[in-house]
This record gives structure tokens, C-alpha cells and sequence, in this order.
């Protein structure tokens, strides 16, 4: 029997989840949790051989979740879900330890033969993802750049990014102008929007 930790912050998807994966006769959900760090706490007390993660979470999100249990329940591998599967996003997932990475809308039965094949040591990536990824530009921007425009994304003053990036006033407006150029748009709100779109914050 694999047994299976779920954590998701829509109730509605983790217990129909719950209630699919039911259904399999090698599959136990031993637990489950409604944000990410309930799921490493929940992990560390149920000892599950497969979390199912969203991506996108309050307190931790799926890849801080997969980094947390990658170095503290190495036996637990992860599976990644997400609404949107942006190319960057699945390369940092891989990166953080996951094993698995599964956009929401695949056919129902494909969740338990990922988890099948994780538990196995395999991996898997959804193909049109694996994909997309083969062909999807690289990020322009340096990480500095890309942690200053993560600290603007809702119009913080640059003060209070420069106090929490250490840095001067006048070091954040030049990082923040890099990325704006590099991007090729008109405000610092637009470089932060087409950054989350290609999945690079």
C-alpha cells in the first residue's frame, strides 16, 4: 500500500482527490492538509511515501513544500500539482526535489499512475509541459533583478524594497530600470506582470 499525503488550499479539490485516489486499491490517503506548511508538519507526523502538492499555497507553496521534505523526509517524494504549468516554474520544482509535476487538468486516472511511478524512483513530467519547456525563452533578467521586481510587485516604494534587499535607494531603481529595459516595457507593474506570466518569479 503507497501511502498518500495531499495538501491543498481548495477543500473541494482535495477531497474529490481524496475520493479518486480512494478508489485505487494500492492507495492509502493517510493524510491531508490545507496549506503548506500543515503539509511538511502533516508529513513529518504520517511519514506518507508520496505527498501530492498545488503548487500555489498559503505559508509555503509547492516548491518550498518539495525543497522542505527533500531535506528533512527524503523518503517522501513529491508530486507537484498546478493550475498552470509554466515552463520556469517546472524547472525550479525539479530543482527543489520534486519528483512528479502534473497540470490540474489531466485525465483523472493519470494522478495515481504518477504516484505509482514516483514511488517506483521514476519521474514524471507532462509531456506538452516537457515540451514547452524545451522551446520557452530564457529569463533575461539577473536573480538580483528578479528579486528586486519581486519586492515592487505591488507598488512598494523603493525604500522599503532597498531596506529589504539591503541595498540603496538608487542600486534598487537601476535594478528595477534593468528589468523594465530588458523586458522591453513601459513600468516597473508591467515587468512584474510579464515575469509571472512566463513563470520566472
Amino acid at each position: 500500500m503507497i501511502k498518500v499525503l495531499l495538501a491543498d488550499d481548495e477543500e473541494l479539490i482535495r477531497t474529490a482527490l481524496a475520493a479518486l485516489l480512494g478508489l485505487e486499491p494500492d492507495l492509502q490517503v493517510v493524510a491531508q492538509a490545507a496549506d503548506g506548511r500543515a503539509a511538511v508538519d502533516t508529513a513529518l507526523a504520517h511519514r506518507p511515501d508520496v505527498a501530492v502538492v498545488d503548487l500555489e499555497m498559503p505559508a509555503l507553496d509547492g516548491l518550498e513544500v518539495s525543497a522542505a521534505l527533500a531535506a528533512a523526509l527524503p523518503s517522501c517524494k513529491v508530486v507537484i500539482l498546478t493550475g498552470y504549468g509554466k515552463p520556469p516554474l517546472l524547472k525550479r520544482a525539479l530543482d527543489a526535489g520534486a519528483k512528479g509535476f502534473l497540470p490540474k487538468g489531466s485525465p483523472g486516472g493519470a494522478l495515481a499512475e504518477v504516484i505509482r511511478r514516483v514511488h517506483a524512483g521514476g519521474r514524471y513530467v507532462d509531456p506538452a509541459l516537457a515540451a514547452d519547456a524545451l522551446t520557452a525563452p530564457e529569463c533575461p533578467l539577473t536573480p538580483r533583478e528578479l528579486e528586486v521586481l519581486r519586492l515592487a510587485e505591488s507598488d512598494t516604494p523603493v525604500a522599503v524594497i532597498a531596506r529589504r534587499t539591503h541595498l540603496s535607494g538608487g542600486t534598487v531603481r537601476n535594478y528595477l530600470a534593468a528589468a523594465v529595459a530588458k523586458l522591453g516595457v513601459s513600468s516597473r507593474g508591467e515587468a512584474f506582470r510579464l515575469a509571472r506570466e512566463h513563470g520566472w518569479l
